[in-house]
């Protein structure tokens, strides 16, 4: 599937633009989240006007890890995560110091809309960092590596893992570096995988072979993204998501227009698995459960597509 065909009969024609606002929101994706009992990270505060910025010091009081996160950015820009303190400023996970007219000057920037869409104002969300389940440890460089699953008509028709590298900054986003593992949609087992535009097999930085690794507690991952469907009624998304070691499968966001290069991951096309999910009995996708286990049925390593 390339980029005009996934605009033109897939994005346009399945996700109404009076929807669009419901994932490109991360506050409206939390608040829709919570409807359907899917867990997201913890949230701590929203920040909506400049005047609140002077507040930032006694909303973290006594938290030494946390994120900050624009509501309405995309591709990570505007997020930062804090590990630890060091007098009244922060520290990042590769050390660097954030003093703290710095970190008022990133939350200016933010509710600024710097970071938005659309470059219009925006909110500030603080929320607990994640702990990432060890399963991804060997292959990633710092970092949180998060799962895609594009989700069409509400059945997962691809998945993938992205992996942080220090090409990355640790950041899970493929344009900045980052690694894409293709996933066994039948058992969630990695495969191939992709840095730019080469395949690879060890990651570049750890040196350990990325195949063969499992994704725990699979099929819940894959009956979260199908509920995305439900909890948007929008037919084509990217459905983002993070295994934290102690909490488990944790949406992060949604994404109304996901990038084609889950293909390459893959050495699978799209189009043909949009064009199998439209040929199917339509009893079998009553529910997100059904349509998770058609998945897993109809897309695993030996099947057609």
């Amino acid at each position: 599937m390339g980029s005009n065909r996934r605009n033109a009969e897939y994005i346009m024609r399945l996700n109404p633009r009076s929807r669009v606002p419901l994932v490109d929101d991360k506050v409206l994706t939390k608040n829709l989240a919570a409807t359907q009992a899917i867990a997201t990270p913890p949230l701590f505060n929203i920040m909506h006007h400049h005047g609140e910025v002077a507040t930032f010091q006694s909303i973290v009081e006594g938290r030494e890890e946390f994120a900050v996160k624009p509501a309405r950015g995309s591709g990570g820009g505007g997020i930062m995560l804090v590990f630890g303190r060091k007098g009244d400023g922060f520290l990042k996970q590769n050390g660097e110091f954030i003093s703290r007219d710095e970190m008022a000057y990133h939350l200016y920037s933010i509710l600024s809309g710097i970071y938005s869409l659309e470059a219009l104002e925006d909110k500030v969300i603080i929320e607990g960092l994640i702990h990432p389940d060890p399963v991804f440890g060997k292959i990633t460089y710092h970092g949180v590596p998060d799962i895609r699953v594009i989700v069409y008509r509400g059945v997962p028709a691809m998945a993938m893992v992205r992996l942080p590298t220090k090409a990355s900054d640790g950041k899970a986003n493929l344009h900045q570096g980052a690694i894409g593992a293709g996933l066994d949609i039948a058992s969630g087992e990695l495969g191939t995988a992709v840095h730019g535009k080469a395949i690879v097999t060890h990651h570049p930085d750890t040196g350990n072979v990325i195949s063969g690794i499992r994704v725990p507690r699979w099929r819940e991952i894959l009956v979260i993204a199908a509920k995305g469907y439900d909890m948007t009624g929008m037919g084509y998304i990217g459905v983002d998501l993070v295994m934290d070691k102690e909490k488990g499968p944790l949406l992060l966001e949604l994404n109304a227009r996901p990038g084609i290069q889950i293909q390459l991951a893959n050495r699978a096309g799209l189009w043909a698995r949009a064009k199998r999910i439209d040929e199917a009995p339509t009893e079998a996708f009553e529910t997100a459960e059904k349509r998770a286990d058609w998945s897993m049925a109809s897309f695993g390593t030996g099947s057609a597509a």
